[in-house]
């Protein structure tokens, strides 16, 4: 279980670092944009009190207490079925992610959004963070690198 912690621990410092950079030395709060890479990639200021793409704004409250909520939960079912490092890395990087978009909600009352990134003539509309990428990224691996493996059929 160590590797859940240090993997939580490493994505959630990741997160608030690039935070901070972004938004209060590079004063993107201030700015509300920066282009980077344009399109591929440029720093949009957005606050988003919501779920998703601030989909169905709730409570921060409500947020807070759900995200801790399937935290906790990820880490006792990681703890109880997890057999393999990738299991564990892929928790702690949901986790860190989880807890650093919370971190934001004490802090801010919405999370800090920055990252947005275009291609091929289609502009995204929308912002994203670092957390954000952890929580999929943990995600994906837990489905993937998880669960029984089933035996083949036999022919």
């Amino acid at each position: 279980m160590r590797w859940v912690f240090w993997a939580g621990f490493a994505t959630f410092l990741a997160d608030q670092i690039s935070k901070y950079l972004v938004v209060h030395l590079l004063d993107l709060k201030r700015l509300g944009e920066i282009d980077v890479i344009p399109p591929y990639l440029n720093f949009r200021m957005a606050w988003n009190e919501g779920i998703n793409f601030g989909i169905l704004d709730v409570s921060r409250w409500f947020l807070i207490a759900l995200a801790i909520g399937i935290s906790t939960w990820v880490l006792v079912w990681v703890y109880k079925e997890g057999k393999t490092q990738i299991a564990y890395l892929s928790a702690g990087i949901l986790v860190g992610g989880a807890l650093g978009n919370v971190l934001d909600r004490l802090l801010y009352g919405a999370v800090a959004d920055f990252l947005n990134m275009s291609c091929c003539g289609i502009e995204n509309p929308y912002a994203f963070n670092v957390a954000d990428i952890a929580i999929f990224a943990g995600a994906l691996g837990l489905v993937i690198f998880t669960g029984e493996k089933k035996p083949r059929d036999a022919p």
